[in-house]
């Protein structure tokens, strides 16, 4: 089953709607260059309302290790996504499962290899670092998806997710501006129209050959 993360939440009551809609996961932003960020107030209270086995998510951008363990400590962080120019050897024995955002370009580098649980791939934007609704290459995720555990983000929504999926294969997909009315802020009917062609995506896949079963 491919497992949702919803991201850039800066309210309690969207990470709950996000939880309801059924995703897996909510990213919460600790960079402040973003428009959805957070402070570390506003994501405790916020990971205070999210419903048992809902995973919390810290995005950090080019923050120091310390800092970024004291506040996922703070915050109750389950992963911690890093969005920016990170080098892996400063990572590594690091406490918290660590998701690596990255673009095409420099996801075939291999030094997060046995550091990063996942690869988050996006569209590349050294200013926004995220959420900005473009799409990537399909086909070229894909390869990446046959070699490492792949978070697909960049500009899904439900009407395009279940053909993402359907292309990448990936473990999971994440979704922000996909699902807003506005930046940061969160749509009912926009969360559960993704899942639900989310699962529909599973579903299908699930009465078809995979690569492997049809080469």
């Amino acid at each position: 089953m491919t497992r949702v993360k919803v991201c850039g939440i800066t309210r309690p009551e969207d990470a709950v709607l996000a939880a309801e809609a059924g995703a897996a996961a909510i990213g919460m932003i600790l960079w402040p260059g973003s428009p959805r960020a957070v402070t570390t107030d506003q994501a405790r209270a916020i990971v205070a309302a999210l419903p048992p086995l809902v995973q919390a998510v810290g995005v950090f951008v080019n923050a120091p290790p310390v800092d970024v363990a004291r506040a996922a400590a703070a915050i109750g962080l389950d992963l911690v996504q890093l969005h920016g120019d990170e080098q892996a050897d400063q990572w590594r024995g690091f406490e918290w499962p660590i998701v690596r955002a990255t673009s095409l370009e420099t996801a075939g580098g291999d030094a997060w290899d046995g550091i990063a649980r996942a690869w988050l791939l996006d569209a590349h934007d050294p200013r926004r670092r995220g959420g900005t609704g473009r799409t990537i290459d399909w086909d070229a995720a894909a390869g990446v998806a046959r070699r490492r555990a792949v978070i697909l983000a960049g500009g899904l929504t439900a009407d395009n997710v279940a053909q993402a999926i359907a292309r990448v294969r990936p473990a999971a997909v994440d979704v922000s501006s996909g699902v807003e009315r506005a930046p940061g802020i969160k749509e009912a009917a926009r969360l559960r129209a993704f899942v639900a062609a989310v699962r529909q995506a599973d579903a299908q896949g699930a009465s078809t050959p995979s690569r492997e079963e049809s080469a």
